[in-house]
């Protein structure tokens, strides 16, 4: 049976803490919605309200351009071991950048890894557990590295001219804020 909370307490922080992936949906007024799946050591639980990943380049940027656009931000944890349990973190979100006064505190409780774009900052107004008992169990086998690879291989000035090229509009046409600062 679904149950809404305030805020995160101490059980759910531990089930956050426990999972391997989660899924970020967002959406603009008018457009398509966006759902990702987002792993490695990228998520941090800031306190019972708020909650931080860390954004690295891709090939696109939705997120970024439905924030700046919405703001809505929905995450979503599976259990795929153990009993079952979904929890969804329903609030407003927003990008934190390399040139905002924010990324000099929360920078340093992120690995510093290769293909950082941003840090997306969610500020949780409701949360939503519901049953999961239809979620499959997966065994999880570690960490993809294709995408450290990846970004590896195109070195600094590679990802940069990447993201400008491939990450500034959404596939829908909308701006995602990279590079702004520089356009200013």
């Amino acid at each position: 049976m679904a149950r809404f909370y305030p805020a995160l307490d101490d059980n759910l922080k531990a089930f956050i803490a426990r999972q391997h992936v989660f899924f970020v949906a967002t959406a603009p007024n008018d457009g398509r919605i966006n759902l990702s799946p987002k792993g490695l050591d990228s998520l941090r639980i800031l306190d019972d309200k708020r909650i931080a990943y860390l954004d690295l380049t891709g090939s696109g940027n939705e997120t970024a351009a439905h924030l700046l656009a919405d703001g809505r931000m929905t995450l979503m944890f599976c259990a795929f071991e153990g009993d079952h349990l979904i929890l969804r973190l329903y609030g407003r979100g927003r990008s934190v950048r390399h040139s905002d006064p924010e990324w000099a505190a929360l920078s340093p409780l992120f690995p510093d890894l290769p293909g950082i774009r941003q840090i997306i900052l969610l500020e949780i107004e409701s949360l939503q557990t519901s049953c999961g008992a239809g979620v499959p169990f997966y065994q999880y086998q570690g960490e993809r590295e294709a995408l450290l690879r990846w970004v590896g291989k195109k070195g600094e000035r590679g990802i940069r001219d990447y993201q400008y090229e491939k990450n500034r509009v959404s596939i829908d046409g909308l701006p995602t804020g990279l590079f702004e600062e520089e356009a200013s």
